[in-house]
């Protein structure tokens, strides 16, 4: 049996693997996404390794991948919010099909929490497609609860975007 998961934040040297696991995502998940694959593949190859670095630097920014023997199986970043430091954004969310059912977006989601809390969030939040049920019960087994109402994923798209939060402490 293979081992569990490792979780560890992305460096800017990782910038390739997390280039192939992003694109790896939109294009498994295509309606998981506000981005689409083909924004994506249009990005700069630098701009890959520039959002890696300016996370390493922000201090604001915990940009996370799965690892099952070494290879990325999954990724989740999280973000403190621009406008409300007392909150962080989850976004990203994603796990290789093979490895579903393991464990990991859990591993993943609970490393994020986790960096909420030592930063001192109020809450957390994050926005979910509906149709994906398995996810949205993921995401209500940690805690997090609707919010507001659902809107769509993206212009045109008939998929519907639920806000959904997680409160850390009083106050949000």
């Amino acid at each position: 049996m293979v081992g569990a998961a490792v979780i560890r934040r992305l460096q800017p040297q990782d910038w390739q693997a997390y280039r192939a696991i992003r694109l790896r995502a939109l294009e498994d998940a295509p309606d998981a996404f506000c981005a689409t694959l083909a924004e994506a593949q249009a990005w700069d190859i630098g701009e890959w390794a520039a959002r890696l670095e300016r996370a390493a630097s922000s201090g604001i920014d915990c940009p996370l991948v799965a690892e099952l023997d070494g290879a990325p199986v999954g990724m989740l970043w999280a973000k403190v919010d621009a406008a409300h430091t007392n909150r962080v954004n989850l976004f990203q969310v994603w796990v290789a099909p093979e490895s579903r059912g393991r464990g990991v977006a859990s591993r993943l989601l609970d490393e994020a929490l986790a960096w909420a809390r030592k930063r001192g969030a109020r809450a957390v939040h994050l926005g979910v497609n509906r149709a994906n049920a398995h996810v949205v019960r993921l995401y209500e087994r940690a805690g997090f609860e609707a919010s507001g109402t659902p809107r769509p994923m993206r212009e045109g798209s008939s998929n519907m975007e639920q806000q959904m939060r997680l409160l850390l402490a009083a106050g949000e």
